[in-house]
């Protein structure tokens, strides 16, 4: 069992990397694997690409998975539950937070239109890959 030092050192070091990374799960690999085999050497290089490799093949985001994962090799089970809520914790503090505020300011039409254009573009996004996935047998071929 892990020091209760080590539980706290874990959960900072994964709550900087949730609140500082931007660009998904793949940015924050490298950064998870800078705290914990450079800076803390809890784990080797080693261990880090087997995680890794891990992660990717386990169901849902790679950088929760990493997270877990991690956690549980450093200090068992609080550690893994520690290091994903350290990882998750701040995105969704910011989320929380921004939906009052959007709340607040729903009734704006400037909001609402802006939203409405959101709508829009989500509904494209979504729309364009399954057209383009189904091909009408009666149209033409190149």
């Amino acid at each position: 069992m892990a020091e209760k030092k080590d539980l706290v050192q874990l959960l900072l070091r994964f709550l900087k990397i949730g609140a500082f990374t931007f660009g998904g799960g793949y940015a924050m690999i490298p950064l998870i694997e800078r705290e914990v085999c450079e800076k803390q050497k809890w784990l080797k290089k080693e261990d880090m690409l087997e995680i890794t490799a891990i992660a990717e093949s386990t169901p849902g985001p790679i950088a929760i998975n990493v997270a877990t994962y991690v956690g549980n090799r450093v200090a068992g089970f609080p550690g893994a539950v520690l290091a994903t809520l350290g990882v998750v914790l701040p995105s969704f503090l910011v989320i929380f937070l921004l939906s009052f505020a959007l709340e607040r300011f729903s009734e704006l039409r400037a909001v609402r239109y802006a939203f409405f254009g959101v709508r829009a573009g989500v509904l494209a996004r979504r729309w364009f890959p399954c057209t383009g996935a189904v091909k009408s047998p009666y149209s033409p071929t190149s």
